[in-house]
C-alpha cells in the first residue's frame, strides 16, 4: 500500500529542494520545488506502489528545473538594487560562496549529474533515465564534474568523494 502523499513530501522534500538549489540556485529553487510537488501530487495516484519515489520526484524536479531555465532565458530579471555581497539565503554552508560559484560554473549536464548523484544520492542508471543516455554517460558526467570542481575549487572535494 502506498503511503499518504503528505508522508512523501515530508520524506523526500528536503532532497528535492537540495537538488533544485544545486541545479537552479537559491532564487529559483523554491518555485521549482513547489511545481515539482504540485505535479507529483496530481500524478501520485497513478504511480505504481513499487516505484522508486525519490527517483520519480527527482525526475519531475529535473523537468521543472528545465522549465525554469528556459523561462529565465526568455525573461530578464530586473532588480531595484544590487545587493552589496553574496547572500546565504537557502544555501547550506553558505559561508563557502566560492564552492557554490564553482558548482554554478560547471557545464549544465555535469552540474546536474553531480547534484543527482551527490546531493540526491541517485544511482547512475536513475540519473541516465533523467538526463537521457546511458549509466556510463551519467557516471562520466559526474566524474568530469568532480574533476572540474577539483581544478576550480582545490581542497573542497576529496578523492574519496567520488566513490
Amino acid at each position: 500500500m502506498k503511503q499518504p502523499f503528505e508522508n512523501v513530501v515530508a520524506r523526500h522534500g528536503t532532497t528535492v529542494l537540495r537538488v533544485c538549489r544545486v541545479v537552479l540556485g537559491p532564487h529559483d529553487a523554491d518555485d521549482a520545488w513547489s511545481e515539482t510537488f504540485l505535479s507529483a501530487m496530481r500524478a501520485y495516484p497513478d504511480l505504481p506502489g513499487t516505484a522508486n519515489v525519490e527517483a520519480w520526484l527527482v525526475t519531475i524536479a529535473h523537468r521543472k528545473a528545465i522549465d525554469v531555465l528556459r523561462a529565465a532565458q526568455r525573461n530578464p530579471l530586473p532588480v531595484d538594487e544590487v545587493p552589496e555581497g553574496p547572500t546565504g539565503r537557502g544555501i547550506p554552508d553558505a559561508g563557502d560562496c566560492d564552492l557554490w560559484a564553482a558548482v554554478k560554473d560547471l557545464p549544465h549536464k555535469q552540474r546536474q549529474a553531480v547534484a543527482y548523484r551527490y546531493v540526491a544520492g541517485l544511482a547512475y542508471a536513475e540519473i541516465a533515465e533523467i538526463l537521457g543516455g546511458s549509466a556510463d554517460a551519467a557516471r562520466r558526467a559526474a566524474a568530469d564534474g568532480l574533476r572540474n570542481l577539483r581544478k576550480t575549487y582545490p581542497g573542497a572535494i576529496t578523492k574519496g568523494a567520488s566513490s
